[in-house]
C-alpha cells in the first residue's frame, strides 16, 4: 500500500451493559483510536441510531462488534447477546458491513495501558470502554482489517 493510499473506515463497538466504547481507525486502516462511548438508551433502536451516527460522521463501511467468547472459545451469554446485536446494526444499517471479531483480553489490555498513563478504572469508566474498543479495532486491523 502506498502512504496516501486510502483504506476503507472502520468503527469498532465494545458493548456493555450501560455503555458502548466506540473506536475509529484513521484513513489509512492502521492506527485505531478511542472515539466516544454512547450511553445506552430505552430502547435498542436509539443504541442503533447512535452508532449510525458515528458511521455516518466518519464515513466508515465497516463496524466491528467485539465478540466475548468465553476463554475456551465458547460462545456464553453475552456472545449470543453480541451475535443479535450485530444482526440488529446489520438490519438497522444496510450498507454497512458488520464484522464480529474476538474481544478476548481487550477491556483488561486497554485498562492496562490507561492504569500506566495514571488512570483510574473507577473515574474513568467510559475512558475505559473508548480505550477498549480501540484495542479491539486495532487487534482486527492488525489482522487483516479493512480491503481497500
Amino acid at each position: 500500500m502506498t502512504p496516501d493510499a486510502v483504506m476503507a473506515r472502520a468503527v469498532a463497538i465494545d458493548l456493555g451493559s450501560r455503555r458502548i466504547g466506540v473506536a475509529v481507525c484513521d484513513s489509512a486502516g492502521t492506527m485505531a483510536f478511542p472515539k466516544t462511548v454512547i450511553h445506552r438508551g430505552a430502547e435498542p433502536a436509539d443504541d442503533v441510531a447512535a452508532i449510525a451516527a458515528v458511521v455516518t460522521e466518519v464515513g466508515a463501511t465497516t463496524i466491528v462488534v467485539g465478540l466475548p467468547v468465553s476463554l475456551d472459545g465458547r460462545d456464553g451469554p453475552a456472545a449470543r447477546r453480541a451475535r443479535a446485536e450485530a444482526e440488529e446494526l446489520a438490519r438497522g444499517l444496510g450498507g454497512v458491513r458488520v464484522v464480529l471479531f474476538d474481544e478476548r483480553l481487550t477491556t483488561v489490555s486497554a485498562e492496562a495501558a490507561l492504569a500506566a498513563g495514571g488512570r483510574r478504572r473507577r473515574r474513568d469508566r467510559g475512558e475505559l470502554d473508548a480505550a477498549a474498543a480501540a484495542v479491539l479495532l486495532q487487534a482486527w486491523l492488525d489482522a487483516g482489517g479493512p480491503t481497500p
